[in-house]
């Protein structure tokens, strides 16, 4: 899947300046870098919430499904909730069980924790149909356990559908856990694109090396 060069301009400022950047179908590639990098801003003008420079499309046209930092919960239960986005009854008990919510299956959504409202979401995503899956700091707030198996989720997600999921993570460790090819930015440009075993292990690029030196990979 080719994604097209994008650039983006905040009040004469370029915060984002991309090349063409090919994902892999059916994997996981994390987006890496530091806060202020660009991660949820390229993560934003992919799935459409905001336009490119000139309004460039992204991409052709694709299915996109966007998770946001601070999702949403609708006023309904969580299993209505998951219903919105589609699938059939036994997959949506299957998410709900491996992330811990069939007790909290018929509670009002809008009165989950924000780690159990960061749960659903995931949940009523991975329900989805899409050519490109958008997940921005989805297990943010979910402890170990619901981290561990939201990642899961993710991977077998990709794997089972042949979506690209982009997972935008400030977590080294969930990258090296989850991700099969990883896009390091840096001031909003691509600095670096590969495996996740070579990018995480031993990068090219000096950049890439310090920031990982840096946060203690």
């Amino acid at each position: 899947m080719k994604l097209n060069a994008i650039e983006k301009t905040y009040a004469g400022r370029k915060v984002l300046d991309l090349p063409e950047i090919t994902l892999k179908s059916g994997a996981v590639t994390a987006v890496i870098g530091a806060n202020g990098s660009g991660k949820s801003t390229m993560a934003k003008v992919l799935a459409g919430i905001e336009f490119a420079d000139g309004n460039r499309p992204a991409a052709e046209p694709l299915r996109v499904g966007y998770l946001p930092q601070k999702p949403f919960a609708f006023r309904m239960t969580v299993e209505q909730n998951l219903a919105l986005n589609g699938g059939d009854e036994k997959k949506r008990t299957e998410l709900l069980e491996a992330l811990g919510l069939m007790f909290l299956r018929r509670s009002r959504a809008k009165r989950l924790s924000g780690g159990e409202t960061s749960k659903m979401a995931l949940a009523r995503s991975l329900l989805g149909s899409y050519d490109l899956l958008i997940l921005d700091e989805p297990t943010a707030a979910m402890d170990m356990a619901s981290t561990l198996a939201a990642e899961k989720l993710i991977a077998d997600y990709a794997k089972e559908t042949g979506c690209a999921v982009l997972l935008i993570t400030h977590s080294l460790q969930q990258a090296r856990r989850t991700a099969d090819e990883v896009l390091y930015l840096e001031a909003g440009k691509l600095i670096e694109q590969g495996s996740a075993e070579i990018i995480l292990n031993n990068p090219k690029e000096e950049k890439t090396r310090q920031f990982l030196e840096f946060y203690g990979i």
